[in-house]
């Protein structure tokens, strides 16, 4: 059970037109980029080569097994202490501390998933693949082997229509998306950026149901040992809430941790690529650039680092899928230099920043919706 990295990387060996892109978009319209190309005498197919000879030189792709113990055993502490609250009070208020509580451990818990997927923790084989099993549908209720695929297509194609499954969500990133919107989700994609937000507190509830389509669907390796996993998982955890705590308390229980959890995850991964540049299906654009200029960074912190489990550093991360998140400051700062030297844009902005580039982006791309002539059809 992996993330295949070399997959994504099979676009740094072929000879495309590199394509510049036009930072002035961001906090507006999510533009679709421009074909340039470059000085003849350049080798856009040589840059991530010569870019991931630094980082291995660096030593920045080597396992770190013992971080992630450390990472896994907070995770379940966590977990355990959510559980605990339920058990140790009948105040109502602590209960919902309890959920709340739940929700970022099950947060974290999805970090790990992706981490272990992507082999970031160690090398791959059956440890790694406990690893998948133990986050994602023994913690989370989530498929991993779902996960592995949409997110193995994301990487290669991040940001390209009709490439990339995290923009076929419904919602529109360019213009062209908003115009194409029918019936009550036209509504809701005409106000996007208001509803983004709350959208999200269905989030872990659409992520579960995923995970049983899926499963229905496709013969994964482990489809028989990840059916019984997450049945286990979400048949336990409803028994478990109404016994501790009856079937009203259970429902708030429930239904809170599951909202939150969904708020959390959709605010971990929205501000790496929502609002950046888009891709046309057919931009002929190599691999280093398609990966920097379609990705976000947010400013390194104690906090961010540990809210974002890394993924503060997206551009470093989707250049280097399976570098350990602790190694992903120190690469930072050798992808920045590096894209300076390449006249790269590389973008980076605070936590809040982010936030508002992404609801400014699909705020943008929905306008065609409020023009009086639209609205009214």
């Amino acid at each position: 059970m992996k993330l295949e990295p070399e997959g994504c990387y099979r676009g740094a060996r072929e000879l495309l037109l590199p394509a510049r892109s036009d930072a002035a978009h961001r906090g507006g319209a999510m533009s679709v980029v421009a074909e340039r190309v470059l000085d003849p005498s350049s080798r856009p197919e040589r840059d991530y080569a010569d870019l991931k000879r630094r980082i291995v030189e660096a030593g920045l792709l080597e396992k770190q097994l013992p971080y992630y113990l450390v990472k896994f055993a907070v995770a379940f502490g966590l977990f355990a202490a959510a559980i605990l609250v339920t058990l140790v009070t009948s105040n109502f208020a602590v209960q919902m501390a309890g959920a709340v509580l739940l929700a970022f451990a099950l947060g974290q818990g999805g970090l790990l998933m992706h981490d272990t997927t992507h082999r970031q923790t160690n090398r791959p084989g059956t440890f790694n693949d406990f690893l998948s099993l133990l986050t994602g549908p023994c913690m989370l209720g989530i498929s991993s082997e779902w996960w592995i695929d949409k997110h193995n297509r994301h990487h290669s194609h991040p940001n390209q229509l009709g490439q990339d499954p995290d923009i076929e969500i419904g919602l529109a990133f360019t213009p062209e998306q908003a115009r194409e919107a029918n019936g009550f989700l036209r509504f809701i994609v005409k106000y996007q950026a208001f509803f983004f937000f709350p959208l999200l507190l269905l989030e872990a509830f659409h992520l579960k149901l995923a995970s049983v389509k899926f499963l229905r669907r496709n013969r994964s390796p482990h489809r028989l040992l990840e059916t019984l996993l997450l049945s286990a998982h979400n048949v336990g955890l409803v028994v478990f809430a109404i016994w501790a705590l009856g079937p009203w308390r259970a429902l708030a229980f429930l239904g809170l941790s599951h909202a939150l959890t969904g708020l959390y995850v959709g605010a971990i991964f929205a501000p790496n690529h929502k609002g950046m540049e888009m891709l046309e299906e057919d931009t002929p654009l190599d691999f280093f650039r398609r990966q920097v200029i379609t990705a976000r960074n947010v400013r390194r912190s104690w906090f961010n680092d540990m809210w974002y489990g890394g993924l503060n550093y997206q551009i470093e991360h989707h250049l280097f899928p399976n570098m350990p998140r602790n190694r992903l400051g120190e690469a930072q700062r050798i992808v920045r230099a590096f894209c300076r030297e390449r006249g790269v844009p590389y973008h980076e902005t605070g936590m809040l920043r982010s936030y508002k580039e992404v609801l400014q982006g699909l705020h943008a791309s929905s306008a065609p919706l409020r023009e009086p002539h639209l609205s009214a059809s």
